[in-house]
């Protein structure tokens, strides 16, 4: 069972291991060998010079593996692979003059020939591997003292440089598999990063579309009918009424604190203020009656009412915000644009869809040249009609738009219910 909970087994860390076997064994095969050197009955100068030179092997050996492990972690920035070549080369000639010397030192060649073959180009490789197994077999026979090479000191060091060929060229192929990983986990990286900054970046001007038609719907209409209305507040101030100056500025002050409380409503990251406490239903009368007080203000008369059909369900919240916005921008347009003398508007509960309808009776326009009209605004207004066929596609609903110069025009929204939402009653509609 432990076994299933280990962690995997990689070709970087298979390769780890074949490095940290290699030198391990190349240390031990150098001990037996120094050691062997001291019981053997020697000159003692050439003894202690056979232990010099195996010393001195030691060092460069350990020099070398030391700086190739420093620069693959990190800790050294000078590649010493450049040196490769020449530390080789060392190691080579110490072994040799060593294995001339006692043929207690010839098997060292095991580990080298990994070396070569892995430091090497390929044929350099192998030529090194013909020449250092014929040195090998060479040392063996001579200590033998034989009239030819005996059995065991020919097939030993074919079958080790035969074992070392064909475990380099595994070597490689685990190696050349460690980088292809690394460089798909790499590239893996790279697209993880910049699928996550695409993502960020996508959520960014989600957000910022997002608030854009909330300040349209909501703070710009609230800015635009406060300019209006103050204009009139100070025409009648001009002309003398004061009562119908004291409306409008009354007016602007309203419009002034639910602007406030709009944006709040913002920074908190919270619903529309006018749902809060409230109905759909009765927000939407309340929003009528502002509208008729607003034209009024500005000395228009514009009859705006609301009414509503069918039994009222509870809506999600998007929706609730999704109708009451389309209704505020739906009215602003009228009083802004339409010029009418009538405004309705229609919120139905049916089966299996809640509709809202904004009729108005004023000029009109011809839909078709909408797009165009809008886009050639120098203000940047005309927002509002696109910001709210985005929010009704994102509930999934539908919007449509009739009109004709000089017939007024209607506003049609259509948002799905579920049909088990459509059979639950709310209380909206009871006050």
């Amino acid at each position: 069972m432990s076994a299933l909970n280990d962690p995997p087994v990689t070709s970087a860390a298979i390769l780890r291991f074949l490095r940290v076997a290699l030198h391990v064994g190349f240390a031990i095969l150098l001990a037996v060998a120094a050691a062997r050197l001291l019981a053997v009955h020697l000159d003692g100068t050439e003894r202690y010079v056979l232990l010099g030179l195996a010393v001195l092997l030691a060092a460069v050996y350990l020099v070398g593996t030391v700086a190739e492990k420093r620069f693959s972690t990190g800790r050294a920035a000078r590649n010493p692979r450049r040196h490769a070549y020449l530390w080789l080369a060392l190691v080579t000639v110490l072994w040799a003059a060593l294995m001339v010397g006692s043929a207690e030192f010839s098997w060292l060649a095991f580990p080298l020939f990994f070396l070569h073959l892995h430091l090497l180009p390929r044929w350099a490789g192998n030529a090194m591997v013909i020449i250092m197994t014929a040195g090998v077999i060479a040392a063996q026979w001579l200590a033998s003292g034989a009239a030819f090479p005996p059995l065991a000191a020919v097939l030993g060091p074919l079958f080790g440089a035969g074992f070392a060929v064909v475990t380099s060229k595994a070597y490689r192929m685990l190696y050349q598999e460690g980088e292809n990983q690394r460089r798909a986990a790499d590239e893996l990286r790279r697209t993880r990063a910049e699928l996550s900054a695409s993502q960020h970046e996508a959520g960014v001007l989600a957000e910022r579309a997002r608030l854009a038609g909330e300040i349209h719907d909501t703070l710009a209409q609230g800015f635009s009918s406060i300019v209006l209305v103050a204009r009139a507040a100070g025409r009648s101030l001009a002309s003398g009424d004061l009562g119908t100056a004291r409306e409008s500025l009354a007016m602007v002050e309203a419009t002034a604190s639910e602007n406030l409380a709009e944006a709040r409503s913002f920074v908190r990251g919270l619903s529309s203020p006018a749902l809060e406490g409230t109905s759909l239903v009765q927000s939407l009368a309340r929003l009528c009656e502002k509208t008729q007080l607003e034209a009024a203000a500005r000395g228009v008369n514009l009859n705006c009412t609301f009414r509503a059909d069918g039994d009222p369900v509870d809506l999600p919240q998007p929706y609730r915000v999704t109708l009451l916005r389309a209704a505020q921008a739906s009215l602003a347009n009228v009083w802004l644009h339409a010029k009418a003398g009538t405004a309705v508007v229609s919120l139905a509960y049916l089966d299996t869809e809640v509709t809202l309808d904004v009729y108005d009776d004023g000029r009109g326009f011809d839909p078709s040249s909408l797009a165009a009209a809008v886009a050639g605004r120098a203000d940047g207004s005309g927002f509002g009609l696109e910001s709210l066929r985005q929010r009704v596609a994102a509930q999934n609903g539908s919007l449509e738009i009739e009109s004709a110069p000089g017939e007024g025009t209607v506003v049609a929204i259509r948002l799905p219910l579920a049909a088990t939402t459509a059979a639950t009653n709310d209380n909206e509609g009871a006050a």
